[in-house]
């Protein structure tokens, strides 16, 4: 346990010193939206490009991977918002919103920093694929769910959801970065150099934005829902995940292992945020605070079992 400590226990630390310093106000709500923009404008895309760029395309690109993270996401997503809409009488946008956070992971500000223990330079391409499912695919569908709440219609929130993809640095990084791949391209060695800096910079600093958001944030909301979305972001996501695994055709082990640990981090810092559109921000506030703290030792405990099951994926 030991081993699998001295994995999380760093990443949660950071996410408590940016905790502390928030709730100590060395630095004001604007101040860590800047570094939260930097993060997301600059050095994650700096990452993303840098992890694909420098592999095969096949290392990227892997459709069984993209096949089993989709289905398994939109799977849940969709019983997630059944759930909450037919058996609890919650409105569309918040059954979509719930269903949502039960499946859409903190990959880049969590889920990265981990993996690049597990698994070294590998874990830039594991989450690259990962970040293409989530922007391409379910983070598209449970938006235009939530809107179509609203008496709008879905095909036009898809259209109007892809439509905004190109303006997403992450989605850009990745697609530049596809075009290296594929033409055998490489950017000057200062240029390189400058880039490498960048993407350095991802992981710490966005532990130390997500602490200082959590400042403030109340477990409010409906104790019953509240708990079903925790439990299904952090123990039925990985879950579903390793279920489609199963059933694809045999991926590498680090491709199967990082899939997992990804589908096990708590949902994505930006989660209240959607939500603001359709008023339900306290409740998802609520729901990210609750993950993020469960997910410390919902992850360790996974880690730990996964250590001792190494033949669930090929090792």
């Amino acid at each position: 346990m030991t081993d699998v400590l001295s994995i999380t226990a760093p990443i949660y630390l950071l996410i408590g010193l940016g905790y502390v310093a928030g709730r100590a106000r060395l630095f004001a709500a604007a101040e860590l939206r800047v570094l939260g923009r930097f993060v997301l404008m600059f050095s994650m895309p700096a990452l993303l490009f840098d992890a694909v760029s420098r592999r095969r395309l096949a290392e990227v690109l892997d459709p069984v991977y993209m096949t089993a993270y989709a289905v398994a996401s939109v799977t849940l997503l969709l019983g997630g918002l059944a759930w909450a809409r037919w058996r609890r009488g919650a409105p569309m946008s918040l059954a979509a919103l719930q269903g949502l956070g039960m499946c859409s992971s903190n990959s880049g500000y969590v889920g990265y920093p981990v993996l690049q223990q597990l698994l070294g330079p590998a874990a830039g391409s594991v989450l690259a694929l990962t970040v293409l499912v989530e922007n391409l695919v379910v983070i598209p569908l449970g938006i235009a769910l939530a809107d179509a709440g609203g008496h709008g219609s879905v095909r036009r929130a898809l259209v109007q959801a892809f439509a905004n993809l190109w303006r997403n640095p992450l989605v850009v990084a990745i697609v530049a970065g596809l075009v290296f791949a594929l033409f055998g391209l490489e950017l000057p060695g200062p240029v390189q150099r400058t880039v490498s800096i960048l993407a350095a910079a991802a992981a710490p600093v966005a532990l130390f934005v997500i602490g200082g958001t959590l400042v403030g944030l109340q477990l409010e909301g409906v104790r019953g829902d509240l708990v079903r979305v925790v439990l299904g972001k952090l123990v039925l996501h990985p879950l579903a995940v390793l279920g489609m695994l199963w059933l694809l055709p045999p991926l590498p082990a680090h491709l199967h292992l990082g899939a997992v640990v990804l589908a096990a981090m708590p949902m994505m810092g930006i989660y209240p945020v959607l939500a603001q559109k359709h008023h339900h921000e306290r409740f998802c506030a609520a729901a990210l605070l609750a993950a993020t703290v469960a997910s410390f030792f919902t992850l360790s405990a996974g880690l730990w079992w996964l250590k001792r099951h190494p033949e669930l994926f090929g090792a």
